[in-house]
């Protein structure tokens, strides 16, 4: 007798999980064949002393004695699941769903894949997984319990999503903006230094201007220093000029009196 697991999330408010309830039944179907029996059995065992990892096992070898047994690959499912193995336990499930003949089995494998791509957080998976039980199984409670978490969960996450994509665009908006005042703050800063520069020239050339006039000043108040040798040409030039002069007096009263003397003789 093979008994197979069957996860239930059962809901309490929106999106809230009361508890994990494992839920035991008989899996219907036609007798095993006596070379995978025992290994089917000895999984059995295991599993249900926790001991997942050698139901794994012998579920493993029950498959290479029947690769393909609906129930070996079943249980196998549940193995995987309970070791964490959520993406193995959904390619199982998936392929059980698949090929199980009668509808109780299909329903509760496609409840058990819901429940894995849950674990897998692969929500739109999951909903279609409970959407396909419950078209098998219309009053199973356990499947719509999960289904409205699973549409719960979809929605919180959409919102989330949301609302990072507003976060995400208030935050590029204020990068941006920052950016746009840091820029400005640069080329004010930028052009404060040029004026800066522009002023401490204008300082400088002030000050050039202010030293060049000084010392023009105080060249023109003092006496005009000059060499012995243009002294003594300035005095050579000098003697020149008064004896020029000199002669010219001379020469002007010799006039004078030649111009008597021809006078009294007419």
């Amino acid at each position: 007798m093979v008994k197979q697991n069957k996860i239930v999330w059962q809901l309490i408010g929106i999106g809230m999980l009361k508890k994990l309830v494992w839920v035991v039944l008989l899996y219907a179907g036609a007798t095993f064949a006596q070379k995978e029996n025992k290994y089917i059995r000895s999984g059995n065992d295991n599993f249900y002393e926790d001991n997942y990892k050698e139901a794994e096992v012998d579920y493993m070898k029950a498959l290479e004695k029947n690769p393909e047994s609906v129930k070996g690959q079943y249980n196998l499912g549940g193995a995987l699941y309970k070791q964490e193995n959520y993406e193995g336990a959904s390619k199982i499930y998936g392929n059980v769903a698949s090929r199980a003949e009668d509808d109780a089995s299909k329903a509760d494998a496609f409840f058990n894949l819901g429940n894995s791509y849950m674990k897998e957080q692969k929500l739109d998976e999951a909903i279609e997984a409970y959407k396909n039980a419950l078209r098998i199984a219309p009053d199973d409670m356990d499947t719509k319990y999960n289904l409205e978490y699973a549409k719960k969960m979809k929605q919180q996450q959409q919102q989330q999503q949301q609302q990072n994509q507003d976060q995400q665009k208030d935050q590029d908006k204020q990068d941006q903006q920052d950016q746009q005042d840091k820029q400005q703050q640069q080329n004010q800063d930028q052009q404060q230094d040029q004026q800066d520069q522009q002023n401490q020239q204008d300082q400088q050339q002030q000050n050039q201007d202010q030293q060049n006039q000084q010392q023009q000043q105080q060249q023109q108040s003092q006496p005009q220093q000059i060499s012995k040798q243009d002294a003594e040409r300035m005095l050579e030039a000098l003697k020149n000029d008064e004896n020029k002069t000199l002669e010219k007096v001379q020469q002007m009263q010799l006039q004078k009196v030649k111009s008597k003397s021809v006078e009294k003789d007419w």
